[in-house]
């Protein structure tokens, strides 16, 4: 869990069909804000219109120079997906992805009138898009591959300048390391994330990110041995020395989650919400 650096333009052509609009909706936590993606140039398809923003959904409408025929999104946090509702009914396109998991930090408001599993297609004459479902950072979460380009639009599966926050019960962290696996072994030549900029070295950029959560697993579990009897919170500025405490909010969300998976592996056990070795 890093500081995002990436400043980007509000609008730009990536590949001829392919365009990405920046949702102005930057904070600590979404970088420079949320990319919005633009295929097609006769029939359009939309990715992740981002929050209800109204002045952000009239551009897209406005930019896309033809009609919306398709709103998908990559998953449905307060980020990504409460635009779809709004483009939606002033479009008439088709919505399609995963629907939201009940929990906090979820919307509801999403209702695909498409249920893409992994490996559905949308195809038209000018792209395809392949769904790739990548649980982990959320439990729907769909990244869509571009097989002609072999891009991979990954929205908060792997972003450009950080790392994401695995947020128990929906978010998982074993899921997220065999779905980064997964995403590696499709070898894409590109990954166009849901914040910051395209990433041009995606198995550096993944193996990177899997190393990262491997070390952190290990700090954790060393805390726990270290500091037996602790909850989560108070193990968080043991393990997150590196993390402004400004975030230590979400780092505990991420540390539940290591814990989860050292439980699940017979490392660690809960006791009334203290945390110690498994015996």
């Amino acid at each position: 869990m890093t500081a995002f650096s990436s400043k980007l333009p509000h609008y730009k052509e990536l590949a001829a069909g392919v365009r990405r609009l920046l949702a102005p909706n930057p904070s600590m936590m979404t970088g420079p804000g949320t990319n919005t993606y633009l295929f097609g140039v006769r029939d359009i398809a939309v990715l992740d219109p981002g929050p209800h923003l109204v002045p952000h959904l009239d551009d897209i409408v406005r930019l896309a120079d033809g009609p919306i025929r398709w709103i998908l999104a990559t998953h449905t946090h307060p980020d990504h997906s409460p635009g779809v509702k709004y483009l939606a009914a002033a479009t008439g396109a088709e919505v399609l992805g995963m629907p939201a998991p009940r929990g906090e930090h979820q919307d509801m408001t999403f209702q695909p009138t498409r249920i893409l599993r992994h490996g559905d297609r949308l195809e038209t004459d000018e792209f395809v898009l392949e769904a790739v479902h990548t649980p982990g950072h959320a439990s729907n979460h769909l990244c869509y591959r571009m097989p002609g380009k072999n891009w991979v639009f990954t929205g908060d599966h792997v972003i450009d300048g950080s790392t994401v926050v695995i947020n128990p019960p929906d978010g998982n962290m074993q899921d997220y390391l065999d779905s980064l696996v997964h995403l590696r072994a499709l070898r894409p030549a590109a990954l166009l994330p849901g914040h910051g900029d395209l990433i041009d070295d995606p198995s550096r950029v993944i193996d990177w990110i899997v190393q990262h959560r491997l070390a952190r697993e290990a700090k954790v579990l060393a805390a726990v041995e270290e500091y037996a009897g602790l909850t989560t919170m108070e193990l968080v500025p043991r393990v997150y020395q590196d993390v402004a405490p400004a975030l230590y909010t979400w780092a505990e969300r991420s540390l539940l989650a290591h814990l989860i998976k050292l439980a699940n592996d017979g490392r660690v056990r809960e006791v009334d919400g203290l945390w110690s070795v498994h015996p």
